[in-house]
């Protein structure tokens, strides 16, 4: 199972866990249907650290707003 497979899988699952991709592909068919698919991010290798920090925050930010 890849990533996006189970990305799909937790969609289907009714299960929202916010999703940030870390890939060393960066192919742009990829990181679309990724981010189509309801990801976060999609950051490429060699990750830059604030780039992570920043996606985590947005993730956290919006699952804590899903919740007010």
């Amino acid at each position: 199972m890849n990533g996006l497979e189970l990305q799909r899988d937790l969609a289907a699952a009714h299960k929202p866990v916010p999703v940030i991709f870390v890939s060393a592909c960066a192919d742009p068919q990829t990181r679309s249907l990724a981010l189509q698919a309801g990801a976060v991010a999609f950051l490429n290798k060699p990750l830059n650290d604030e780039a992570l920090l920043s996606a985590i925050h947005g993730a956290v930010d919006d699952k804590e707003s899903d919740y007010e």
